[in-house]
């Protein structure tokens, strides 16, 4: 009896300890410099606190949570960090997985880097003017692309008017 407690007290603190180490993933990025940077204080006071845990602790919403899955409307959607625009709404698609959805980024927006979190490989996408992360990309969109960038809308703003080109 003592035996099997202790290996399950072991297995439950391995698990303990790799789930906080999936959830320091975002300062490997640290190491790299963005046009905006600020601290962790300032981030904490310009946002939300659910808008800090997505961009700045590489967090995810609860999927169908985000008004911005509704938005219908010509415009551009910004990173709610920097303001740098992200995505045309003429490339937002319904995926039908309950987060913001786009087939294609406007260029030199975003970056992508490896993620291995929760036993999965996976494209996280950065925004590349702060680093925030924005959620992951996916390579079973639809044409023209075939990319579904599964976007967490507490990531994003959206401004509505003409939609830019891309």
């Amino acid at each position: 009896m003592d035996h099997a407690r202790r290996t399950l007290l072991r297995t439950l603190g391995g698990s303990a300890a790799l789930a906080v180490g999936w959830q320091l993933t975002p300062t490997a990025r640290a190491a790299k410099t963005y046009a905006v940077t600020r601290t962790d204080a300032e981030w904490k006071a310009q946002l939300t606190p659910a808008q800090y845990q997505v961009l700045r602790q590489a967090g995810t919403e609860r999927p169908f949570s985000s008004p911005l899955n509704h938005e219908k409307r010509a415009g551009t959607f910004a990173c709610a960090g920097c303001q740098q625009p992200l995505f045309s709404s003429t490339t937002k698609f319904d995926s039908g997985t309950g987060w913001p959805s786009f087939w294609q980024a406007l260029p030199e927006a975003v970056e992508k880097k490896s993620d291995r979190s929760w036993g999965m490989v996976r494209d996280e996408t950065l925004c590349a003017r702060c680093g925030g992360h924005l959620g992951h990309v996916f390579d079973d969109g639809p044409k023209p692309t075939g990319l579904r960038y599964c976007m967490n809308g507490l990531a994003l703003t959206f401004t509505p008017g003409a939609a830019p080109a891309v």
